[in-house]
């Protein structure tokens, strides 16, 4: 079986990280990775893998043990009595190597770490709302107003949870702790351990008469409708961040934010890369000999564009300013168009006959063996089967 890849490696952090880096870390590769955003065979995987790193690592208990025990802390099993797998000793090197009694004892039955107060504001969370565009909209920009579902404070009970004209008490059972201690049978014996307060889930408030609109939960899903203004110059797979445009939060505390992912449909005459923009041109022979003028498209209309005379296949030229806008700087990219010579798969009589008389009078075959096949060979192929 193969090992496991380390928590902070997966994530892009050191050991000693923030939670704040932690989670901008997360956020990052969530939206790289997230199956409907990225198509790779191997997408998938990779967001499971970081979503597993970022549920350990965001949270500080779970996080020391994974700092001490590595990924043995995962195991469902991990603490639940009888051994450890390879005892003590292979986790932390003994009693000696980990920190003295004291740490052991506490990553293993959670005594130790900063209790989170459960009636403390705290932020909702963000959303993800995937925007496609058509090429030009990704070029130029636009306004558009979009709508999607999102929690949001109860009117009924202003977030309280309770029936208007009632309030939430503090837990009788936890005392508006959040958690209650309980016995748990151990290796060492019967240890106090903590856990989540089975009479208000955690909350540290009770509900009496719950809210007849969100059932004591304090939210409700609402159709959210935002004005979104897309920069000009936006690029497949770009992202904008839109404060409080999340999910509500508890407590009193503020919406998350809403990430706007682009999805831009590609065209069917232009490529682009960055801010550069490629067209390839289709011209025949003559033009190619003898030179014209013509109009080409550009993503900002049809433009005149002079051929030179005996441009060859391949070439490239480039029109300054003609590309899509820089979306992280100033003025536009340039196009690059790339000369395609189109030669007739059918002649008449006449116009072979025309050919030949012009390959003779070029002495094509003595151009050809001394390497130039990019043009005059096309000729010759174009009609030697009416000879």
């Amino acid at each position: 079986m193969a090992e496991k890849e380390d928590f902070y490696d997966l994530l892009g952090v050191s050991k000693d990280a923030s939670q704040d880096e932690i989670k901008k870390a997360y956020r990052k590769l969530s939206k790289k990775y997230h199956p409907d955003i990225n198509k790779a065979d191997d997408a998938e995987d990779k967001f499971k893998k970081i979503s597993e790193a970022y549920e350990v690592l965001s949270d500080e208990q779970k996080r020391a043990a994974y700092d001490q025990y590595g990924h043995a802390s995962t195991d469902p099993n991990f603490g639940a009595g009888g051994g450890f797998g390879g005892g003590f000793g292979g986790a932390g090197g003994g009693f000696g190597g980990g920190g003295g009694f004291e740490d052991i004892f506490e990553q293993f039955f959670g005594g130790g770490g900063r209790r989170r107060n459960p009636n403390a504001p705290r932020q909702g969370e963000d959303l993800q709302y995937v925007m496609d565009l058509e090429f030009e909209e990704a070029i130029f920009g636009k306004e558009t107003t979009i709508r999607y579902n999102r929690q949001e404070e109860c009117d009924n009970c202003n977030g309280s949870g309770a029936k208007p004209g009632t309030s939430p008490q503090t837990c009788s059972t936890c005392h508006g702790a959040g958690q209650v201690n309980a016995e748990r049978n151990t290796p060492f014996g019967r240890v106090m351990t903590q856990q989540v307060c089975p009479t208000c889930n955690g909350t540290g408030k009770e509900i009496k008469e719950k809210c007849p609109v969100c059932h004591g939960d304090g939210h409700t899903k609402q159709q959210h409708s935002v004005k979104v203004t897309v920069p000009a110059g936006v690029e497949d797979g770009n992202q904008m961040r839109l404060q409080n445009q999340g999910d509500a939060g508890e407590n009193g505390g503020p919406y998350g934010d809403l990430y706007v992912i682009f999805r831009v449909k590609a065209s069917k005459t232009f490529d682009r890369r960055g801010s550069e923009i490629y067209y390839e041109l289709p011209i025949n022979m003559v033009q190619a000999t003898l030179g014209d003028e013509l109009e080409v498209p550009t993503v900002h209309g049809k433009v005149k564009f002079k051929i030179p005379a005996g441009t060859q296949p391949g070439t490239t030229f480039r029109l300054r300013g003609k590309g899509a806008p820089r979306l992280r700087g100033t003025g536009n990219g340039d196009q690059h168009i790339k000369v395609k010579v189109v030669v007739p798969d059918k002649l008449t009589q006449d116009q072979a006959e025309h050919l030949r008389k012009f390959a003779e009078a070029s002495d094509y075959d003595n151009v050809v063996e001394q390497g130039d096949s990019s043009f005059f060979s096309k000729v010759k192929d174009a009609f030697k089967d009416k000879r």
